[in-house]
């Protein structure tokens, strides 16, 4: 077992290294962290701790004893609570620890008066800093007109943003991978290339790329030759063929998921093991409407309880499975096609921030909205008007470690950085 476990700030991403004993109370906790960053000028009144169905501790509950559930993973606590409490004795918990700057002193930080109070309400509002962008965009792909020079992009779709902000897209009719590493002014191919076609060094209108660190390998939606596609320092491997592959997305178990566009369903399989037909996770009822159908899906994100966020093209909506259920949640849109603030315009790219709010690339309103689990309405994070940097059909979506949004400007061929206010 190991002797410490790691701690994190979101949305900055900021870490400790926490020493892990048998029996660490949860306000021992707190105060560590506290005092490791009192050098931010960091409030603790801003720290918030909740449970897994987002109730939070009364002020007159206490919690008595706190142990780790995985030693070696930050996000989960298990919580030993007094038996009057009205959710189950043993519960999963997350920590959200949210940091704002502030002008509190140092002194004040590390006093364990200053620390959070065990059940203090907070409530994530727009004055978050994980809730605004700048409205002038950077571009940082492409945005030298459409071609297939080095620094050029043709119709980008998927990306993928590893911790070093390298941008990995699919660069959809340039039939190629393109890897941009960060503060650069072209990229370097990495898969495809070779023109358009079926051998194994080829890719086909590619939609969507990810990228298993662990492996060092890259993972394509080779989507027109209808296969699932490894690359591993030049080398290929066809994981899943015969498959009307849309886009990807990985969890931390370590499954692959993939949205088939034909089928209207999302496959999950174990990396590694592809001798088989895969699990559906979301959809596989034909095509249509009803809450455990799909229409064209698209984009998918899986977040830390395998539930798969579903971008559904033609039902203008976003769907949320959950975990061994037959049918999903409408979580954005579904109100039919539109530009109101409660409908969407066939959406694409989805990612779901650590908060649970989730961000969709409004695909014919040229916008990106935020959505938040439960609401009647969305609401705008990046309008097509956004101070002369109009998106023209964003398509991928994604967010670096320091919560800036990257959006794929498919018919301008760029990339766009908004960077976080």
């Amino acid at each position: 077992m190991t002797n410490s476990f790691l701690i994190r700030f979101e949305p900055t991403g900021e870490s400790f290294d926490v020493p892990y004993q048998q029996q660490t109370t949860i306000r021992d906790l707190i105060e560590y962290v506290c005092k490791s960053a009192a050098t931010s000028n960091a409030n603790s009144d801003d720290y918030c701790l909740t449970i897994d169905n987002n109730k939070e501790l009364e002020n007159n509950q206490t919690v008595y004893e706190a142990r780790l559930n995985e030693p070696n993973r930050f996000v989960f606590l298990e919580i030993c609570l007094k038996d009057n409490f009205d959710l189950k004795k043993y519960a999963e918990a997350k920590v959200l620890l949210k940091q704002w700057m502030s002008t509190i002193p140092e002194t004040e930080m590390i006093t364990t008066q200053t620390t959070m109070k065990i059940g203090k309400k907070q409530k994530i509002t727009t004055d978050s800093k994980f809730n605004r962008w700048k409205q002038s965009a950077v571009t940082v792909v492409g945005g030298n007109g459409k071609g297939q020079e080095l620094n050029q992009v043709n119709h980008p779709f998927g990306i993928f943003i590893d911790k070093k902000k390298s941008i990995f897209i699919a660069d959809c009719w340039n039939h190629r991978i393109i890897e941009w590493k960060y503060d650069t002014k072209e990229g370097q191919t990495i898969a495809g290339g070779n023109g358009k076609g079926t051998r194994m060094d080829q890719l086909n209108h590619p939609t969507d790329v990810i990228v298993d660190q662990q492996n060092h390998s890259i993972i394509i939606a080779d989507h027109v030759n209808r296969r699932v596609i490894q690359w591993v320092n030049q080398k290929q491997q066809i994981l899943i063929e015969n498959i009307d592959c849309a886009r990807l997305a990985t969890d931390k178990y370590g499954y692959l998921y993939v949205s088939d566009y034909k089928k209207n369903e999302v496959r999950r399989w174990k990396m590694g093991e592809y001798n088989n037909e895969g699990l559906v996770v979301a959809g596989g009822n034909k095509q249509g409407t009803q809450l455990n159908q799909l229409d064209r899906p698209t984009f998918i994100f899986v977040d830390e309880d395998q539930s798969v966020y579903v971008s559904d093209w033609n039902n203008h909506r976003v769907m949320k499975w959950k975990k061994d259920t037959k049918e999903g949640r409408i979580v954005a849109g579904g109100n039919g096609q539109g530009r109101n603030q409660n409908q969407l315009h066939h959406p694409q790219g989805v990612t779901v921030d650590h908060f649970g709010r989730i961000y969709v690339a409004d695909f014919g309103n040229d916008r990106v909205m935020r959505w938040c689990e439960g609401k009647e309405e969305g609401e705008i994070v990046v309008d097509e008007n956004s101070k002369g940097n109009q998106l023209n059909y964003p398509r991928g979506l994604s967010f670096d470690n320091e919560g800036n949004l990257y959006v794929a400007d498919c018919d301008n061929n760029r990339i766009q950085k908004f960077e976080i206010i």
